[in-house]
């Protein structure tokens, strides 16, 4: 074989060059160098160890794994096909074992502790001592503690886990892949506006067919469920959408996630157990910032039973207003449709207007100037590095003249991409072993409508604000001031505090301020006019109390699935019991929600998915000091900096909060940033 790429150094990863049949040797070299490697350090530290010496040195040895693995993962997400499915499959288990080595390794573990009694650790700063009292907690949630046969235990769960969590995420992306629809007779996509008919026209043509073809990737399945005026059309289309890898629907099944979900579920029970937790919602808030299931739980449901009022009125509304237009029986495939109406009729906005006035370039641009306005440092687009993508974009961050982290924008939806939006570190800050800045770089996905012919990207102020979040997130990675590697950016960032940042962007795209520096016509370059925007602000609420409770019908479903495993309740069962206490509508019963919910079945939100709206108490109330103060304030922006997003994961995630905002957190501000307040309904 030719040199392998991903066993070469480099700055940023040569797409390009990366085969499937380089993934597998390069991860086996490097995980036989590093176990050799581990065996020489604790030879040395084992007696007397320091900080260069253990932590600093597992960084390096880490950073060198993450260079190869990132761009692996990352391609496996958004350029999949079998080949590097299988490769990306095949290392998975040795992965898992090597981490599962590292943390029920006794003789580092001894070596942390010594160091953490050592008199050098009483000269350490906050985030060094933060890192080692977390490594400490993490090598006892790793089965440090535990005999020999049930550390092989744990060890086996953990390698199934991984395997099953990626199977699912790859049969959703398989499922979603499985279903089109293409229609010849453009009457039946009537309703639908021009450049979602432009797109699907787009989709066909690629395929070398005559006419519009519906996909459920989001953007198609978004146009259809909210514009198309044939109600069997929509149907067919959610029917689809909402049965993809289960055992109903179209394609019933097929790729099915109903047995991978079993088995994930009693694995983490089992895993639970293992550690001395009752349940898998235990374990999960042994390292995030609330303190019990009760606590979690509580909040949830107190934030359920002030929003069902506002929840109920609205469907109410949404009822009237389709029984008007002679639909009596409003479905789930008709609330989006008659809502877009409804906000139509109200406010007279439509979403599709008003994605006239967010091309995607204003958008990048307007946000780079409030984040530059906000924290002193300056965004620069870069042109020469590797695509794996023509799509993909970079940019540099600079500082002071210095270049200080770089981040990737793959905005679009397309084939072998899986769905959503996501930020993902592709490195971490850190200073190196030989006393180097090794600065930080970012993958920033998302799932948009890409340009039809003749017209850039236009954005929907929902798209809008998901590109706000993504960057929030990437922000907390690239302005971190922290030079350690398991404390900087969102390393060590309890889960249930990793949205503050995210969710606190999104506050600009609502402001007046805001909204003149994103938006601008796309034919015209005119400001967005005075009259859209007071619509728009009108309308920010409209409908919140269904967005909330769905929200949190989805975060009290995931946190009790993983709270009562065990107790002969189906994963259906937990989720119907919910509903009864949450919904005031009711999917058909044959929606499996479930099967595609891969936040919690193959991404990190498992007894997790809360942490949207606790972290969103956090945002509201910190974004309520800009309301005070000043929403483009640079003294504001420049604290919110130093206190959370240069600090990362080097305290808990209170002691950040009260720095900036001067006491714990209140949750008027999302009450009333969510029109929840009688005064703001």
């Amino acid at each position: 074989m030719t040199s392998n790429p991903l066993l070469q150094d480099f700055d940023l990863p040569p797409f390009s060059a990366i085969r499937p049949e380089h993934v597998e040797p390069a991860i086996d070299q490097i995980l036989a160098d590093n176990r050799a490697a581990i065996e020489r350090l604790l030879d040395s530290q084992r007696q007397n160890p320091s900080w260069s010496g253990l932590v600093q040195a597992l960084d390096e040895l880490g950073a060198r794994l993450g260079q190869a693995w990132s761009p692996v993962s990352h391609l496996n997400a958004v350029c999949n096909s079998p080949e590097l499915r299988d490769a990306y499959q095949a290392c998975l288990p040795k992965l898992s074992a090597y981490y599962t080595e590292l943390g029920q390794n006794r003789a580092l573990f001894e070596a942390y502790r010594t160091l953490a009694q050592s008199a050098e650790a009483a000269t350490f700063d906050v985030a060094q001592k933060t890192i080692l009292e977390h490594s400490l907690r993490d090598f006892r949630l790793s089965g440090i503690d535990l005999p020999a046969e049930q550390q092989r235990r744990y060890g086996e769960i953990q390698q199934r886990l991984s395997d099953l969590t990626s199977r699912f995420s790859n049969q959703l992306l398989d499922a979603t892949q499985a279903w089109t629809k293409l229609l010849t007779d453009e009457n039946e996509l009537a309703g639908l506006p021009e450049s979602a008919r432009a797109q699907m026209k787009q989709a066909a043509e690629a395929k070398e067919l005559d006419g519009w073809l519906i996909t459920l990737e989001f953007p198609s399945y978004y146009a259809v469920m909210t514009y198309a005026d044939n109600r069997a059309l929509r149907q067919e289309v959610y029917t689809a959408y909402s049965t993809r890898a289960s055992d109903q629907g179209p394609n019933a099944g097929q790729h099915d996630n109903g047995p991978l979900m079993v088995e994930i579920l009693d694995l983490r029970q089992e895993l639970a157990r293992l550690l001395g937790f009752a349940h898998f919602a235990e374990l999960s808030l042994a390292t995030k910032m609330a303190d019990s299931t009760e606590q979690v739980l509580s909040f949830l449901r107190d934030l359920a039973v002030r929003s069902k009022p506002f929840a109920r009125r609205d469907l109410e509304e949404l009822r009237a207003f389709a029984a008007e237009r002679g639909v009596d029986d409003l479905q789930s495939w008709d609330t989006g449709y008659f809502a877009e109406k409804l906000r139509q009729a109200r406010y007279d906005l439509s979403q599709e207007t008003v994605r006239e006035w967010f091309p995607i370039d204003k958008v990048l641009s307007g946000l780079f100037t409030i984040v530059q306005k906000l924290y002193g440092i300056e965004i620069n687009e870069l042109h020469d590095f590797e695509r794996w993508h023509p799509d993909v974009r970079l940019f540099e961050i600079r500082e002071h003249g210095e270049q200080i982290g770089r981040f990737y924008f793959d905005l679009y939806a397309r084939a072998n991409k899986r769905g959503g939006a996501w930020m993902d570190g592709a490195r971490d800050k850190r200073r190196s072993a030989d006393g180097r800045l090794v600065s930080p770089v970012a993958y920033l996905v998302c799932n948009f409508t890409p340009a039809t012919t003749g017209k850039p990207a236009l954005l929907t102020h929902d798209e809008v604000t998901t590109l706000f979040h993504e960057f929030g997130h990437g922000l907390h990675h690239l302005l971190t001031r922290v030079e350690h590697a398991g404390a900087s950016g969102i390393n060590g960032v309890a889960w249930d505090a990793v949205e503050l940042p995210s969710q606190f962007m999104e506050n600009w795209c609502w402001e007046p301020e805001g909204l003149a520096l994103i938006s601008a016509h796309y034919q015209s370059g005119e400001p967005l006019p005075r009259e859209l925007l007071d619509k728009m602000l009108a309308a920010k609420n409209f409908q919140s109390g269904l967005m909330m409770l769905r929200q949190l019908e989805f975060s009290i479903f995931d946190f009790e699935l993983h709270a009562s495993h065990g107790d002969g309740r189906s994963v259906l069962q937990v989720l119907e019991a919910v509903r009864d206490e949450v919904a005031v509508m009711r999917p058909p019963q044959w929606n499996r929600f479930a099967n595609g919910f891969a936040h919690i079945f193959a991404g990190g939100y498992a007894a997790g998915y809360y942490s949207y709206k606790w972290a969103e108490v956090l945002s509201a109330d910190a974004f309520s000091r800009f309301e005070e103060e000043g929403v483009l304030n640079p003294e504001t922006g420049r604290a919110f900096r130093d206190a959370i997003l240069a600090r990362g994961g080097s305290q808990a995630p209170m002691q950040l909060f009260v720095d900036f905002r001067g006491r714990e957190p209140a949750i008027d501000a999302l009450l009333r940033h969510s029109g929840l307040t009688e005064n703001a309904a």
